[in-house]
């Protein structure tokens, strides 16, 4: 007779608490992605970093972070998403401490790799945490519209939060501001659902995955970054990228025939999941483009103060909120995922290509505030349906590695995108120089005219790539219309393991 019992998913009574703390540790991680490019400037000086180094400051973060994510999310499996959720919130907050007193660059990098590998334990069971929490489809739709906002929009207000604190405090202060957050997503531990660890507890790690995984992602990433300072026909970066392709390849090898794979290819393997991976993959290169050009174009052409340029990303971000947590949160219970990740990715593109007769004299009004809307409110619909179909009908014992997998997608999408463009515009703007550097005529407003002309091109690669990307994800994105009948999603959900 308790047979319809044991089919309804429990639910957790303090789930919206819950989406309160979940929500500020996902805000944390995506803080440091973008709060720190503010800060850099000034650590730059201060520690007396070289031009040629710093860089790692960010990809030493992006890196730890995007390559990690596959095993930090089967640790979050195997020994318990609230356990894991705690410990990586607190090595975090350490890791932030550290580098906001690094007292060199060499303390400042490994503090930043530390923080990337603990974000790398803490988003996946941050996402999986809240998979689990939310059960019916309207509270799932609406708690993932809101998630959705936190990681889309995120980076915006790490910029303006980065401004303020580098302006009127000091950059240190831009990784201290962890440590307060951290202490309040801390209380997360008395509200947050009990989960039962993998096989009562027994950690069967596939080494030989996670090494593969790891060292191609580093290698890819790597020589990405390489490109624009070798080329990227360089001996250096092809014999990187082909490294980096035949080990993720071995890797793909490994996980058919292991018993107990990083990444059951039947995650990845459904339509829908997969394109969600894809969409949010390959989404963050124009978010990522516009933040890195746009920062430089605001404070070296216009000649913005860090808090002014901060600032100016605000409609993006207002954009964002109103697509992935208003327009987004009502209409995923209502339609299929492609119907708004497709044309999210299409706005996205048209914001983009918006950018592209950018000029040193253009105004912010006409500009760069159109682009900023189109592309938030794209972004918007992009995350919140993709964020919720990326763990959507998969196993409870697949619930992290999945949640992993989405942030993968989004932080090696970041990092090989930002790599790939800034290459781009790195190269235009030499070649655009070049004849004036020659005959030693070089005057500051033709380095503006320069620096613009690389930007537009790579918007116009941004653009392109995001355009391209919602063609493939409307074509294999392949989940109909949810259904209206009432208790018809309750299997899809995952259920709580309450103990």
């Amino acid at each position: 007779m308790s047979q319809p019992l044991d089919t309804q998913p429990a639910v957790n009574p303090r789930r919206w608490l819950a989406l309160l703390f979940i929500g500020l540790a996902q805000l944390m991680i995506v803080l440091d992605i973008t709060i720190v490019n503010i800060a850099l400037p000034s650590a730059q000086q201060d520690l007396g970093i070289s031009d040629g180094d710093r860089q790692w400051v960010i990809t030493a973060y992006t890196l730890a972070f995007g390559s990690l994510l596959l095993l930090g999310g089967r640790i979050a499996d195997y020994t318990g998403r609230r356990r894991s959720f705690l410990i990586g919130l607190i090595g975090f907050a350490a890791a932030s401490a550290l580098g906001g007193a690094a007292p060199g660059f060499g303390v400042l990098l490994g503090a930043r790799a530390l923080q990337g590998a603990f974000a790398a334990l803490l988003a996946p069971s941050a996402l999986s945490l809240l998979a689990v929490s939310f059960t019916e489809p309207r509270e799932r739709a609406k708690a993932f519209g809101i998630f959705g906002a936190i990681a889309a929009g995120g980076g915006a207000i790490g910029l303006v939060l980065g401004g303020v604190l580098t302006e009127y405090l000091d950059w240190r202060w831009c990784l201290y501001v962890n440590v307060p957050i951290a202490v309040v997503a801390a209380f997360s531990w008395y509200v947050l659902p009990v989960d039962e660890p993998a096989e009562g507890g027994r950690a069967r790690f596939d080494l030989p995955g996670a090494l593969l995984a790891v060292s191609g992602l580093v290698a890819v990433v790597y020589g990405c970054s390489e490109a624009e300072s070798k080329g990227w026909d360089s001996l250096t970066v092809t014999g990187l990228l082909t490294l980096g392709v035949v080990l993720l390849a071995s890797f793909v090898l490994t996980e058919r025939s292991v018993p107990r794979p990083l990444l059951p290819l039947r995650v990845v393997a459904d339509r829908t999941r997969g394109s969600a991976y894809l969409a949010v993959g390959l989404s963050v290169v124009g978010m990522f483009a516009m933040f890195l050009f746009l920062t430089y174009y605001m404070q070296r052409v216009k000649g913005y103060s860090a808090l002014v340029t901060g600032v100016a990303f605000l409609p993006m971000t207002a954009a964002v909120l109103a697509a992935a947590g208003g327009l987004g949160a009502r209409l995923i219970p209502k339609v299929p995922p492609r119907v708004l990740v497709a044309p999210g990715l299409l706005l996205a593109a048209a914001g983009v290509a918006l950018l592209i007769p950018l000029e040193p004299g253009s105004s912010y009004a006409a500009g760069v505030l159109p682009a900023e809307l189109l592309v938030g409110f794209g972004m918007g619909l992009v995350m919140a349906p993709s964020m919720n179909y990326a763990t959507h009908g998969v196993q409870p014992q697949d619930a992290g590695i999945a949640s992993a997998t989405v942030n993968t997608a989004q932080q090696i999408g970041g990092s090989i995108g930002t790599a790939m463009l800034n290459t781009i515009a790195a190269s235009t703007t030499k070649d655009y120089l070049a004849p004036a550097i020659r005959e030693r005529r070089v005057t500051p407003q033709l380095g503006k005219e320069g620096l613009v002309e690389g930007f537009s091109h790579a918007f116009v690669w941004s653009s392109l790539i995001l355009a391209a990307s919602a063609v493939v994800v409307g074509l294999l994105m392949n989940t109909p219309r949810p259904s209206r009948q009432p208790g018809a999603e309750q299997t899809a959900p995952l259920p709580v393991h309450l103990g």
